[in-house]
């Protein structure tokens, strides 16, 4: 297979130098509906809606042969850290090192494995029953070979995101969220835990993950609720609550919606040195191949951005019709960086630390899971974009690719999911093949 980038040709191109102060920006401008800039000078095209022909084009994974890996650029290795889970989707990483990983998975009831199997989606995800676990991992000398493996808590409801402050650890399930008593170091949760939000999760739930986040004093927590549709197809009335970000206290009051407009949040992180919140979004389908493209973006305060009624700034979709909100389409917030389109970006995770060598320390690192609804293939890998002073100082570049196996026969080897940091090294879950991968400076010990 020839080695191609994966990031969409025509999303955007980033003119290396920031302008326009992220806190003063306005939203974007229509009598240009074709051409947006963003606050850090990045120009995205956008083709007019329908300018391709929606398609599904399901990959089919087929596992990693003994002996591969991705492939990181010169001057990393990559080793496999565990395999043998079901549906490993998130992990935490606790102040003391311990690794806690989720496993979970979309439920498909047999209406829907009907026709995940006649669309080909089947073969590109696990559908089935959810694990529904925890498995907490050890890695004491941190060589990326774990000395413990066991089940942490059981009993969950598709669990995603979790968090530990102070000596509660809490569990983002798919319909609330939960909180345990906890001990640093514990290896295994009995005690029964303690629903503090009801989150929603009936009717229609096609973005079922949770994830939750912490700000640096532990005062608040965030929570990323994706909407239970594409573009509200099946009522606003199960949007509520939905297609948003969730502030609350430790305790579960205080409810307040954050952020709104945003399709599915996944991955959140603190852009180092800043108090500014990002979060990597997946915009909606159906509007060709290169409509709309998934981004990462700064979460403002009250900032509404766009979704059902319009993407990308004041771009309306077609489709809402006479439930279109104009009110709306002008609030909308033009995001800050754009990831391609199809692309399934889901994990965030900034380099903090600084522990990835050179030119690849301290920026971002964005995990996609890859397309479904475009002619050709884009993810399926994890990018990198570097940051400094707190925003994005230059375009994606791939940093781990090699999941493609053969695009010609739609075959993947995986599926990258979460990006997460320890101390010694870069942790990659890859949901479709049940690994989580390492990944370090070579020779790092």
């Amino acid at each position: 297979m020839q080695c191609r980038s994966l990031l969409p040709a025509l999303t955007a191109v980033f003119l290396f130098s920031c302008g326009n102060n992220p806190s003063e920006r306005k939203t974007e401008n229509v009598e240009s509906p074709d051409t947006v800039a963003t606050a850090y000078r990045q120009s995205v095209e956008l083709p007019p809606p329908f300018a391709t022909k929606s398609v599904q084009n399901f990959s089919k994974v087929i596992g990693w042969p003994a002996g591969r890996t991705p492939t990181a650029p010169a001057g990393f290795e990559v080793g496999k850290f565990a395999d043998s889970l079901n549906n490993p989707r998130w992990i935490y990483v606790a102040a003391n090192g311990d690794i806690f990983v989720s496993e979970a998975s979309a439920e498909a009831n047999a209406v829907k494995k009907i026709k995940g199997a006649l669309s080909g989606k089947s073969k590109s995800q696990n559908l089935g029953n959810s694990a529904n676990r925890i498995t907490l991992f050890r890695d004491t000398n941190g060589d990326g070979a774990p000395d413990f493996r066991g089940t942490f808590l059981t009993g969950l409801n598709q669990p995603f995101g979790m968090l530990i402050i102070g000596k509660t650890f809490y569990v983002a399930n798919t319909n609330a969220l939960m909180a345990y008593p906890y001990e640093y170091g514990q290896s295994k949760i009995s005690a029964a835990g303690k629903k503090i939000v009801e989150l929603p999760a009936g009717g229609y739930n096609n973005h079922w993950t949770r994830n939750i986040i912490t700000n640096k004093d532990s005062s608040k927590i965030y929570i990323s609720v994706g909407s239970g549709s594409n573009v509200a197809e099946h009522g606003l009335e199960n949007e509520v609550r939905r297609a948003c970000i969730l502030e609350v206290n430790p305790d579960g009051s205080g409810e307040r919606i954050y952020a709104s407009g945003v399709r599915n949040p996944v991955g959140m992180d603190w852009a180092p040195g800043t108090e500014m919140l990002w979060t990597t979004v997946n915009e909606r389908d159906g509007l060709g191949d290169e409509l709309v493209p998934d981004y990462m973006t700064a979460v403002y305060e009250g900032g509404f951005y766009g979704w059902p009624y319009a993407y990308w700034g004041q771009h309306p979709d077609p489709r809402m019709n006479d439930k279109q909100r104009t009110d709306l389409v002008k609030q909308s917030l033009v995001p800050d960086f754009s990831l391609g389109s199809h692309t399934a970006s889901l994990g965030l995770a900034f380099d903090e630390k600084r522990i990835m060598p050179g030119p690849w320390a301290g920026g971002a690192y964005i995990a996609q899971h890859g397309s479904w609804n475009r002619s050709q293939f884009s993810g399926y890998q994890v990018v990198f974009v570097p940051f400094q002073n707190g925003a994005p100082s230059g375009g994606a570049r791939p940093f781990l690719t090699g999941f493609v196996a053969n695009e010609a026969n739609k075959e993947v080897y995986g599926r990258p999911v979460g990006v997460f940091f320890t101390k010694n090294y870069m942790l990659v879950t890859d949901d479709a093949s049940n690994t989580i991968w390492w990944v370090k400076a070579a020779g790092k010990q």
